[in-house]
């Protein structure tokens, strides 16, 4: 890919097609938070934690090592697998061998891992309960130094737990207003770890 080969990059995002949003309808929102940094989005739709790795295999992290990477991937893992075919540990591990193969690639990187966001509407909704218990699961993947863990979820639910198509439309991808939300919560560690 062009981008990465120009090199440079002091903030990367890292993901799928919610990541990838940030070129939709978290665009304006994207250019007004991050705009001052050198920000590169690799969010790819579709994407699982194998794609991330291959990719991470074939070039995404090699020449220039970003200061921080917002990570957030597993939601096409447990939305289109069935249970039996992929646990939480499953998917857990995958984010795991991700968050590894970043400390191999970019030792020097700073990786804030975001809990996978919420989906579906009900909070007992199945597709929730995975990503909830892969959540549970990767937040002890912090050291609270070069991996540090977010969970702003509440933020994008109503008191109930419920999830609002105003929200996410498809009870899935945030709307800008969703990604308002992100940009103002992972802000904080932006600025402190690029120091501006």
């Amino acid at each position: 890919q062009a981008l990465v080969k120009q090199g440079g990059w002091e903030l990367v995002f890292m993901g799928d097609s919610i990541t990838h949003g940030w070129e939709g309808s978290g665009k304006s929102v994207w250019d007004q938070t991050f705009g001052g940094y050198k920000a590169l989005n690799l969010g790819y739709g579709g994407d699982r934690t194998e794609h991330v790795l291959w990719r991470l295999d074939h070039g995404e992290l090699d020449g220039y090592q970003p200061k921080l990477l917002v990570l957030m991937i597993g939601t096409n893992n447990t939305g289109h697998r069935p249970l039996e075919q992929e646990t939480p540990e499953d998917t857990a591990a995958g984010i795991k061998a991700i968050l590894d193969k970043i400390g191999q690639k970019s030792p020097a990187t700073k990786v804030l891992l975001l809990a996978i966001f919420p989906r579906s509407e009900k909070a007992a909704d199945q597709a929730r309960v995975r990503n909830d218990k892969v959540n549970a699961l990767i937040k002890d993947f912090a050291d609270g130094k070069r991996v540090v863990f977010l969970d702003f979820n509440k933020e994008m639910l109503q008191a109930d737990g419920t999830l609002t198509r105003e929200m996410m439309p498809d009870l899935l991808h945030p709307k800008e207003k969703g990604y308002g939300i992100w940009a103002q919560a992972v802000l904080p560690v932006v600025k402190e770890t690029l120091g501006r």
